[in-house]
């Protein structure tokens, strides 16, 4: 059995809620990916091009800081990565964790929450900054899945 890591930023709470739940599933550690500088409504105002979401979004070498480090990242066979969908992709702070940790040899899979958008490029977006890691190319979930169909999906990596 690998042992696996569940990793999430969640900027209204969906995102969080079911990463708790693929954790419970699975067995797997816990750990929030939080920005040093918390996001406000304002800042997620996808509608307002000037709100940091919206900046950070339309510069591809946007790095947002991460407040802490997931600890032990060597232990883990397995790293399952959440976020909710931005700009029909992963945000600009899932880049700044995947440039943190050196994932060669680890399997990264992608998932994410949506009122609707896909997960688009995420997964090679990811990959392209996790050399040598094998990167799956992720599934978009409702923000409601239950335990069940997320252990029967995360099954496949562990």
């Amino acid at each position: 059995m690998n042992k696996a890591l569940v990793a999430y930023f969640s900027a209204g709470g969906a995102t969080k809620g079911l990463a708790e739940r693929l954790a419970k599933a699975i067995g797997a550690d816990l750990h929030a990916i939080e920005p040093e500088v918390p996001y406000t409504g304002a800042d997620l105002n996808w509608q307002d091009r000037h709100s940091r979401s919206s900046v950070e979004m339309n510069d591809p070498h946007a790095r947002p800081e991460i407040a802490s480090r997931a600890e032990g990242m060597a232990q883990y066979d397995v790293v399952f990565v959440g976020f909710p969908i931005w700009w029909y992709r992963e945000p600009s702070i899932i880049d700044t964790f995947m440039e943190l940790y050196d994932f060669a040899g680890k399997t990264v899979v992608p998932f994410a929450t949506s009122g609707g958008s896909p997960i688009g490029s995420s997964g090679r977006n990811m990959a392209a900054l996790a050399k040598g890691a094998n990167v799956a190319s992720g599934k978009r979930f409702a923000a409601n899945a239950p335990e069940n169909e997320l252990a029967d999906w995360a099954k496949a990596w562990l």
